[in-house]
């Protein structure tokens, strides 16, 4: 992939993409396609960023953390800066990949996680799907200083940032659709299967049932 005039690259030539502007053509938890410029990205997104995305067909702008491995080039996107921040803090902590820092992200609210490492709440980490006890051990040890840069806009729980958000369509099986965004995220189907049954009611959209059986892991 060639680099643009003005386009920063990384030390194997490859374009480092920040920020994704474009219209929002698909959207399946936890992954989107944006179009820009009649170009399709796929993006990996945590929950509590997906949450806040407008319907299909909807303009957005997204902000991105580029992955190039040797297999494969992937865009992580975010709401908000601040939100990638942590994100990068997470993958810089040892047994700590992409998947995981999504998992985390996914699974608690910045503040709750912050509060969990402030707090050595090495039981409260270890709910999260792929993180075991000596994870989260690493988690509170490496993490705890590191927090302590991140201001009042990161530490606003997304449940609060999305009350009353009525915009977001509901899928034809939202059911499905919760139990296989919940797979992505590093739940055994089993598992996805029984916390989405627990929670699931008529007419409720799939975001609403990820968000409900996430929030029944804690």
């Amino acid at each position: 992939m060639p680099v643009s005039p003005g386009e920063a690259a990384n030390d194997k030539g490859f374009p480092v993409i920040g920020r994704l502007r474009g219209v929002l053509v698909e959207k399946t938890a936890p992954e989107v396609v944006l179009e820009c410029a009649g170009v399709g990205y796929e993006v990996q997104m945590p929950m509590s960023s997906f949450y806040q995305l407008p319907e299909v067909g909807a303009e957005t702008v997204i902000v991105t953390h580029f992955v190039v491995r040797e297999d494969a080039q992937l865009l992580y996107g975010f709401a908000s800066k601040e939100e990638r921040a942590l994100f990068r803090e997470l993958i810089k902590t040892n047994g700590v990949g992409p998947k995981m820092a999504l998992a985390i992200l996914s699974g608690m609210s910045a503040e709750q996680f912050i509060d969990a490492v402030q707090a050595e709440n090495v039981v409260g980490l270890t709910k999260i799907p792929g993180v075991g006890k000596k994870t989260a051990e690493r988690l509170v040890v490496e993490m705890r200083d590191r927090l302590k840069n991140f201001g009042a806009p990161l530490l606003t729980p997304y449940a609060d940032r999305l009350a009353g958000n009525d915009t977001l369509a509901t899928p034809i099986n939202p059911e499905d659709d919760a139990i296989a965004a919940l797979v992505a995220l590093g739940y055994k189907s089993t598992q996805a299967a029984k916390l989405v049954g627990k929670v699931a009611v008529p007419g409720v959209s799939s975001e609403q049932l990820i968000k409900d059986a996430l929030k029944a892991m804690l």
